[in-house]
């Protein structure tokens, strides 16, 4: 039984680090204690309750979130602190041992934070570890946040079964699971009613949906795709292997799914894909390309792509290179390898040093802005709706099109959070986003 008197006049301020899925469980935890009236920290307040919800991805990372919640410990003197997230799951003793730190919750307790929030008092040696392992991390936490954009995220999946040579997700979210499509098409009809108008589907390996209620990818987003009110759904980041030829045919004839596709390579060499443990090799994943293209010449494509693994020799890049170069896609997010404890990567013998790393990375960069400004070049003249943003900057607003191209114009308050058909102009001043040639039509489209 939860005793309510601890949160009488409480307030709460959260920090999320990482991903968009990090983002809706940190929305769910503060929707959880705002039920108790614990309300969230206004601008220049000190907050009682800290929550801290950690990403683990790479070393700097771990690094990062090390310095936020130090700095956050600093901003709010005397506030009890708890940690959660991947950092927190994977290494909660560390975490303990953080100076300020009050209570550590693993991945399977995060959801549950009010039952082991007894009372608020400091801890003076450490804070108090709670999480289970990763083999018994089994519950499906249901998730859907807003950010100050418009958007909300909405978690259909969690957990990975893949375990990649590089990477500890497995070992920090542990296997995959996920909720009913029933319960999400519900959790999209609550947007709807609430207001909002576009929704991206986040998980960590969401093609991987159903497995742990018999149901489909391909089911779940027909059903989302008859709810009224959505405007517009995204695909977040999906598996080359998982992305079926039917999803994507689906997508193409939809009523509501943006032809916008986040689909990780990670590299671009088949001998590099084996050292991962990829699920697939170059061939699917150029097969992938080509058929979202043929079907939808206009989609967005970003691709992941990480440089500097274990075992990638200056062969095995160039190869990388080429084949991505050769690619019809829109946008590259480039990471360097980093070594993660733990993980099988660390058998391989070949290393490749700083220097080479970051050299690599810029020729991909350079490859990436390439083509996003092709992309963004072949649009412009054409006509595209626009979902139009909060974020006000130099008396300027933004928006996007279904297709994912960056639009400018003045500010306009009557125009947050609606859709307008606009002829695309030339770039900004900056050549970060798109003008808008002619006046805004006055109604929605």
């Amino acid at each position: 039984m939860i005793d309510q008197t601890v949160f009488n006049n409480k307030k709460a301020a959260y920090y999320t680090l990482g991903c968009k899925l990090n983002f809706a469980e940190t929305s769910t935890i503060g929707k959880l204690l705002a039920e108790q009236g614990v309300r969230k920290v206004r601008p220049g307040e000190k907050a009682d309750i800290c929550v801290v919800n950690t990403c683990s991805v790479t070393e700097l990372a771990d690094k990062k979130c090390r310095q936020a919640i130090r700095r956050i410990g600093k901003q709010h003197p005397g506030a009890f602190i708890v940690v959660t997230g991947c950092y927190a799951q994977l290494k909660p003793e560390e975490v303990s041992h953080i100076e300020g730190v009050d209570l550590v919750l693993g991945a399977e307790q995060k959801l549950e934070i009010l039952q082991y929030l007894e009372n608020l008092e400091k801890k003076e040696n450490g804070g108090a570890v709670i999480a289970s392992p990763s083999k018994d991390i089994r519950s499906f936490s249901p998730s859907c946040s807003a950010d100050d954009r418009t958007r909300h995220f909405l978690k259909v999946q969690d957990g990975c079964d893949y375990y990649c040579s590089y990477c500890t997700i497995p070992f920090a979210r542990g296997r995959s699971r996920n909720g009913t499509i029933a319960s999400m098409v519900e959790q999209a009809w609550e947007v709807a009613r609430k207001g909002g108008k576009e929704i991206v589907l986040t998980g960590v390996n969401i093609g991987d949906f159903g497995k742990s209620t018999h149901e489909t990818f391909i089911g779940l987003i027909r059903a989302l795709d008859e709810v009224e009110g959505i405007i517009r759904y995204r695909i977040s980041s999906i598996e080359p292997n998982l992305i079926t030829d039917e999803a994507i045919d689906f997508v193409a004839r939809s009523k509501r799914f943006a032809p916008h596709f986040h689909i990780p390579l990670q590299s671009g060499s088949d001998a590099v894909l084996k050292l991962m443990r990829r699920r697939y090799d170059t061939a699917l994943f150029r097969h992938k390309i080509e058929k979202i293209k043929e079907i939808m010449p206009h989609a967005f494509i970003g691709v992941d792509v990480i440089v500097g693994t274990r075992g990638e020799t200056d062969e095995y890049f160039e190869e990388a290179r080429q084949f991505i170069d050769s690619l019809d896609l829109s946008q590259l997010h480039v990471f360097s390898y980093s070594e993660r404890p733990g993980t099988q990567a660390l058998k391989i013998d070949y290393v490749v040093d700083p220097k080479t790393k970051h050299v690599r990375s810029q020729q991909l960069l350079d490859i990436s802005d390439r083509k996003l400004h092709a992309f963004y070049e072949a649009h412009i003249g054409q006509k595209a709706n626009v979902l139009f943003e909060h974020t006000q900057k130099d008396g300027k607003m933004h928006g996007f099109t279904e297709n994912y191209i960056k639009v400018e114009i003045p500010y306009d308050a009557s125009l947050v959070n609606e859709t307008r058909q606009v002829t695309l102009g030339d770039w900004n001043e900056d050549r970060t986003a798109l003008t808008v040639n002619g006046q805004l039509p006055t109604i929605n489209s």
